[in-house]
């Protein structure tokens, strides 16, 4: 029977081989930045009622929506940091080993890692728009004293942007996401259950085109026993520090 670290051995020669492999993420690579999911044990919607982010709802009660979502987003979510795992693919991006992350996250901290090259898929809470103008402005640009934010131009309510409920996916990175899954190699996913559409079709699609799948979870996801070509399990952190380590042995 394999060990862990023999099947970790495994992953890093698979992707030590590959001419591109793109990494996608959910929300289980930053819970051990203290980010919690959103559903299941613990998850934020057994604690907050999810409409404040439907998309009708905000523009309705826009003042009820941005209470929550200043609480959540900004003041919890904001103090969050990377973890190892955000900075082992950061390192695996430095030392050409990945191209790419896709990522269901909107929490920025591929990017405070130092990844630079990141599809988000859900959008960021980086930026707000004007729900009039679509006006773009950094939040910090704004400040968030006062609730409901308001363009400076034109006086409407600025919403974040990330995706609400009933709205689409942004169409930029769907595109590039769609790209990685027709000419990646591997695909490595990370913290990700399989169960938000559309997003999880993307793993789905990248195994239709031939791609090797490889994925790190703490527990099996609907990718483990369908798609999943080698499965890693365990915290993303842990497993991550080890397949890189593992990528610099074969390097040597």
């Amino acid at each position: 029977m394999n060990t862990l670290t023999d099947t970790i051995g495994k992953a890093a020669e698979l992707i030590a081989r590959s001419s591109r492999t793109t990494a996608f993420t959910g929300a289980g690579i930053s819970v051990e930045s203290g980010i919690p999911p959103f559903r299941g044990e613990n998850g934020l919607w057994e604690k907050y009622d999810p409409v404040f982010l439907d998309r009708n709802y905000f523009y309705q009660y826009p003042e009820r929506s941005w209470r929550l979502i200043k609480e959540i987003f900004y003041d919890f979510f904001g103090s969050a940091e990377p973890n190892a795992a955000h900075y082992s693919l950061a390192k695996m991006e430095e030392n050409g080993y990945l191209q790419s992350v896709i990522t269901q996250n909107i929490d920025n901290l591929h990017q405070k890692a130092g990844s630079t090259v990141v599809h988000e898929l859900h959008g960021n809470s980086r930026d707000l728009l004007c729900t009039r103008c679509e006006k773009y402005f950094k939040v910090e640009e704004i400040g968030l004293s006062d609730l409901p934010p308001r363009c400076i131009d034109c006086g409407s309510v600025l919403k974040p942007d990330f995706v609400f409920f009933g709205e689409n996916l942004p169409d930029e990175a769907v595109m590039f996401s769609m790209r990685e899954a027709t000419y990646a190699e591997v695909f490595i996913l990370i913290g990700t259950t399989g169960e938000i559409m559309p997003a999880s079709q993307i793993p789905i699609k990248a195994s239709q085109n031939g791609k090797k799948i490889i994925e790190i979870n703490v527990e099996p996801s609907r990718y483990t026993g369908t798609i999943t070509d080698i499965f890693l399990q365990g915290k993303a952190t842990v497993v991550m520090q080890q397949l890189v380590s593992s990528l610099i042995g074969i390097s040597q």
